[in-house]
This record gives structure tokens, sequence and C-alpha cells, in this order.
């Protein structure tokens, strides 16, 4: 049965019209009390509707965002704006309006979302990112409340809709570009392998290896944050070894850029000693020096079909569970070249 505020009232020793007046914030309720109150909440598990008066419709046409946790990562790296309008204009074309979340830690995400869906304040959710053990999507699926996943689920494939790139595909076709350049010591630099889009690539790339007969480095392959100081902190490593790779496939353009900074502090030349393919195709790819040969995802008809099959899916609860998966295409720059030696 459904906590109401007469249960909230009850346990904290108030008048239901002063619960009321704690969720509007009312200035003239004094900080003891409110505390009281929440912490009643709390207890009881209770969460403000703040759409009522959207009942009689059921509905509150908008769309949660869930922006993945780890401080302001989401905010620094192109890939999120970019997708982020790929998601309000299919919003936008069904008149949703959206509701943007996240959080420092994975805990305070899960909490923002179960405030979402319990104050049934967003019809859907659209998750950015997934995780190998993801706490949003179990949470998710347990209340059987729609949402769209970009990226590709770790596991219950087939019970998710998702829209997502052959990230095993994109990255085996680039490194066995480089390796058709003539390398045979390839690098790989990606995120944390807690993502679902770290394994695949990674292990895309370890089968185009495979597939040439050359055997897998360990030290080859560095995890680190999508974040341009990850790119740089990875390189370090990677250039610090006896034998350095000649080539290296970087998960995302924005550690890319912090490999090419770093390469150029250290007098390494791209792509005359080291040549470079990463992932995403966002303008800095274009602007770096030099620009970038990048896999293009096609960001933003990520987002696009994220809310346009989340909207369907929460129109026609008959809507079946899709696997959308988005083309992408190698765009040939300038930093890739033969190894020297």
């Amino acid at each position: 049965m459904a906590v109401t505020i007469k249960d909230v009232a009850l346990l904290a020793n108030v008048a239901p019209s002063t619960v009321s007046r704690v969720i509007a914030d009312n200035p003239r309720i004094s900080e003891e009390t409110k505390q009281k109150v929440k912490k009643a909440m709390e207890q009881l598990g209770y969460h403000p509707n703040f759409n009522a008066r959207n009942l009689a419709s059921q509905s509150t046409h908008a769309l949660g965002l869930v922006m993945p946790s780890s401080k302001d990562v989401g905010f620094q790296n192109p890939f999120f704006p970019t997708v982020l309008q790929g998601i309000s204009e299919g919003a936008q074309e069904k008149n949703y309006a959206l509701h943007m979340t996240t959080g420092k830690s994975e805990k305070e995400v899960l909490e923002a979302v179960v405030q979402m869906v319990q104050g049934k304040r967003v019809d859907g959710v659209v998750l950015l990112s997934s995780k190998v053990e993801d706490q949003l999507i179990s949470y998710l699926k347990e209340r059987e409340f729609p949402f769209v996943l970009i990226g590709k689920p770790y596991r219950d494939i087939e019970e998710i809709t998702h829209v997502d790139n052959d990230n095993f595909r994109a990255a085996k076709e680039v490194t066995e570009y480089l390796i058709d350049y003539g390398h045979r010591k390839v690098g790989f630099i990606g995120g944390s392998l807690e993502l679902v889009v770290t394994v695949d690539r990674l292990n895309g790339y370890k089968q185009a290896l495979v597939n040439a007969g050359i055997v897998i480095n360990e030290d080859y392959i560095v995890q680190e944050e999508f974040l341009r100081e990850g790119g740089q902190e990875a390189v370090r490593e990677l250039m610090a070894l006896e034998q350095p790779p000649t080539a290296l496939v970087v998960a995302d353009d924005f550690m890319a850029l912090g490999v090419l900074n770093t390469l150029d502090e250290l007098g390494i030349k791209v792509p005359d000693d080291i040549s470079i393919v990463s992932f995403n195709n966002v303008l800095l790819a274009e602007m770096a020096k030099p620009p970038l040969t990048s896999v293009d995802i096609n960001i933003f008809q990520l987002g696009y079909q994220a809310s346009k099959n989340l909207i369907q899916s929460i129109e026609n609860k008959n809507e079946p569970t899709k696997r959308l998966i988005i083309s992408h295409q190698l765009v040939e720059r300038s930093s890739c070249s033969e190894p020297n030696s």
C-alpha cells in the first residue's frame, strides 16, 4: 500500500498540512520541523508526487535523462552535449520536456533516479551509459518503468531496448586499419572496464590482433577515465615501456587530445613516430594537430533514436523491445602512417 502524507504526518507527529508545507519548502516552517518531517519521509520511503496535476492523464510528458556519475566527466566530454541535442530533438517532436539528473557518485545518481520515478516526475528514463554491474538498470526493470539505454546492456540484451553502435566491430576494424599500415605494436587506451563500451572496444581490438597472428601484449593496454587527463596519464605509461607501441587505438577523442598533448611534450611526432586512431569524431578530432583519424559513431542519432523509441514505448505499452544499431564510419585524416622502423 502506498505511503501517504497522513502516514508521514502521524510518524512526525504533525498535521498533514504541515507535511505539505515542508514539501513546498514553506519558509514559515521551522528548520527543526522540516528535519523531523524529512526524517519521517525517509523512514517511510515516501516520495512527493510533484506532478499531481497530471494524475488525470497519468502522464508528466517529461523524460528523465541520467548522466553518468564521476564528478563532472559528463559535462567535459563533447560526446554528451551532442547526444543531448539528439535526445532533445526526439523529445520536442512529441512535445516532451527533459528532466536531467546526475551525481558525484553512483549512489547519488541512483537516489536521484528513485526520486524521479517514485515522485512520478517523468514518464520514462534515458540512461546515457551502461555499466557491467548496473544498479540503475536493475532498479528500473524491477519497477517495470519505461527506459531506454544508450549503449549495450551487459546482460538481458533481449529484454532491454537499447541504442548502440557495434563497438566490437568498430574497434576490430580500426585495429585492422593500423595493422594494414604495417603496425605490429598496437596499443589500446580505453575507459573504465566497468563500462560495457570499453569492454566491447577492447575485445574488438584483441580479436583483430589474434586474427593477424599478433601476440596480445597486456602492457600495451591501459584504462583511464574518458578525459583529456586520462589520455595524458595513459600515453606516458605506454611511452615509458622499453618497446613502446608504434600505433594506438584510443577509445575516445577527448582522451586522444590528451595523448596528442603529451606526445608533443615528449617530442614524439604524430604520425611520423606513432599513429593514432580514436573514436566519436567530435569537432575536437578535426581541430587537433594533426587532425585525428576517428570513428564517426553518429552521436546525434544515438540520442535521437533513444528518445524517439522511449516515447513509443511510453505511449504504447505493447511496443516490443528493440536493439537499434547505429552505423559507424572511419573518417581518415592525418594521424596515421606506416611505422618508421
